[in-house]
Parts: C-alpha cells; structure tokens; sequence
C-alpha cells in the first residue's frame, strides 16, 4: 500500500499546488489580500507565514487545497458584500475580492484551471522534444476471425489512416482512439492498395477488470497491429512541433472527456454512451499512481499531465464551490446588475455540495467495490 500512497501524493501535492497557484498568482497581481494557501484540508500539520501575511501550511486531510482570500467567510471564498461593507474600511476593501471587478475575479477563478493546463502543457512539450513522439505507422498485420474487424470489412495489410476522423499519427493512437470512443461504431479510415476505403466498425464490449479489480469495459475491434514496413518511427521533436502536439493532446483529452461525460448524462435516459461503473475517485488514483510510477518516471510524470488536465476541467463545470460555479454566479450576476442575496448564494452552495457530494460517494463506492472484488 504505501508504495501506492508515497506516489500518489507527490502526483497529487504537485497538482494541487499548481492548481492553487494559479489563484494566487491572478490574486496578487490584482491585489486581493491572502490569508492562507493551503495544500490539503483540516488541521494544519505544518506551515509559514510570509512576509505579506499568508500562511502556507500541509494539513491533514491531502485531497485538494486552497486560496484563502483577505475577508472571506470560509474556504469557499463565500463571502456577503453587505457585511464587508461595514466591517472594513475603504482603504481595506481595496483588498477584498469580492469587490474587485468581474473579470479580474474571473480571471483570478480561472488561474487554477489554467495552471492544470499549462503544467500538462509543459509535461508534454519537454517530453517530446528531450524524450521523443511515436510517429510509427500502423499497419495490420492479422485480423481475427469472425472478429467486428472482418465483420466489417477490414483486411490484413490495411494501413490505419483515421479514426472517427481523428488522424492517426502512431501505432499507439489506435488502441487509445478506440477505447475513448463515445459512439457504439467506430470509423477506421485506411490505405488499401493505395485506395482510401472508410468502415464502420461495432466493437465487442467485454466486461473485464484491471489490474486493481476494478471494472473495465474493453472495446475489441479483433486485430493485430505491426509498424508499417517494420519501420519504427520514434522522433525527437523541435519546440514549434512539440508544442503543436501538446495543445493537440490537450485539446484531444479534453473534449474526450467532455464526450464521455455527456454520454453518461445522455444515458439516464437511456440515449448515452459509456459505463459510470468505470468512474473512480482517490483510490483509483491511488492505484494508478502507484503502478505507473513502477515503470519509471516517463509514465509517471504523463499520467500527471492527464490527471491535471482532468482537475483542470473539472474545475471549469458550472457547479457551485467549483472554480466554473463561482464565474458562472459572478457573470450572471454582472449581467442582472444587482447581487445575489444571501439565500440564493446559500442554496447554490448547497446544491454545489450536494452535488459533489454525491460523486464523491459514488466513485468512492466503486474504488471500495473494486477493492474488496
């Protein structure tokens, strides 16, 4: 178990603080006072206080942090207009961001999200241009029989071209483009005799686990992949390349995501696609971050990248006490042109809670489950 823990919160620490950072930054350039920066919640275990009268501490519980600001109610940046005009001066108010103006409230609010960004941003970049890219063709060297892919109409020698019209630029790109599909057919689109021929394939769902037991749905197109010319093509890449790479796997990551997550809305009503049993939460992190890390840091620092990247946008969804709740109030507010009373800033909060609150359970159920299976 601990060498799960150990990895896990070195991946979670840096994450966090970089996320947190981003707040902070965007909050001192506009001059908001910060009373705290915390990694973790609960009980402080250790900390400092600077110069300028935040205290950065460890606490006890190390699944987030946060960015206390000068005046808040708590650690939610809840916060009543009314009472801060009478409890601090004009000269304090200054300080205050709640009355700082939208957008650099806004921008401050999207610090956190952009930093999960930018990290991966730079993961990516110094791992491909100091590591390398895999730009090895795929080609397929055996097709299964009786498999989707000879259902369909793929054929030994085909070279994997596209995919659900995402190009194909590796080997690697096939496995990951199939398994993140959110539609129940997937579009190869292949190089055959030098005729471009596009088929809709319908993988075989299996239900399996991995290797913590916890529940995998595997998509089986039923083919076998060799390097085109068994021509392994593995390319350091100039910064201009490597950074066009980069926001093209963020860009891959995050709307992926956003897919998955809209078809397990849509599959309430029975029109969606995926499987809410694969959603985990700390454990499952846990455990990932563990195995991974027995690899070698390559693996290790990658998978950081996709975590933030999924912190990041996490962040950015509308619910109250997310960082996209909080702008989403302030913008509405803005354009109503009075302030939310205090009720509604309550019930939006609890909301926010309930909400989270139920996936939390819920993805801790499934790591529990896992783990007892």
């Amino acid at each position: 178990m601990i060498n799960y823990l150990i990895p896990f919160l070195i991946l979670l620490t840096v994450i966090v603080f970089v996320h947190e950072y981003g707040h902070y930054y965007f909050a001192k350039k506009y001059g908001v006072g910060i009373t705290a920066f915390s990694i973790g919640f609960g009980k402080e275990l250790f900390g400092w206080t600077d110069k300028s009268g935040t205290r950065w501490k460890f606490s006890l519980i190390p699944l987030g942090g946060y960015v206390k600001f000068f005046g808040d109610h708590n650690i939610f940046s809840d916060y009543n207009r009314a009472e801060l005009r009478k409890k601090y001066s004009e000269e304090d108010q200054k300080k205050l961001f709640a009355f700082k103006p939208l957008y650099q409230r806004n921008l401050i609010l999207l610090g956190g999200p952009l930093a999960n960004f930018i990290l991966a941003f730079i993961i990516f970049v110094c791992v491909f241009m100091f590591v390398g890219k895999d730009f090895t063709t795929p080609s397929i060297s055996e097709v299964q029989k009786d498999s989707p892919a000879e259902i369909y109409g793929l054929k030994k020698n085909d070279i994997i071209t596209e995919i659900n019209n995402e190009k194909v630029n590796s080997i690697l790109d096939v496995s990951k483009f199939i398994m993140l599909s959110n539609t129940e057919f997937v579009e190869f689109t292949v190089l055959r005799n030098d005729i471009i021929i596009k088929t809709k394939v319908k993988p075989n769902e299996i239900d399996t686990k991995d290797e913590f037991g916890n529940p995998l749905k595997k998509r089986i197109v039923g083919i076998q992949l060799t390097p085109y010319n068994d021509n392994i093509d593995h390319v350091k890449l100039g910064p201009v390349k490597a950074t066009y790479f980069a926001i093209k796997e963020i860009y891959f990551i995050s709307i992926k995501s956003l897919q998955y997550m809209w078809g397990l809305i849509q599959k309430i009503w029975g029109k969606g696609y995926g499987d809410i049993n694969q959603l985990g939460g700390p454990i499952k992190i846990a455990q990932i971050s563990g195995k991974v890390a027995e690899f070698g840091i390559l693996p290790f620092i990658m998978t950081m990248a996709y975590i933030s990247i999924s912190l990041g946008l996490i962040n950015l969804f509308p619910i109250p006490l997310l960082d996209g709740g909080h702008i989403s109030l302030n913008t509405i507010e803005a354009l109503r042109g009075k302030e939310f009373n205090r009720k509604t800033i309550e019930v939006s909060f609890r909301i926010g809670i309930a909400i989270l609150g139920t996936l939390i359970l819920f993805t801790t159920i499934n790591d529990i489950k896992g783990l007892l299976s």
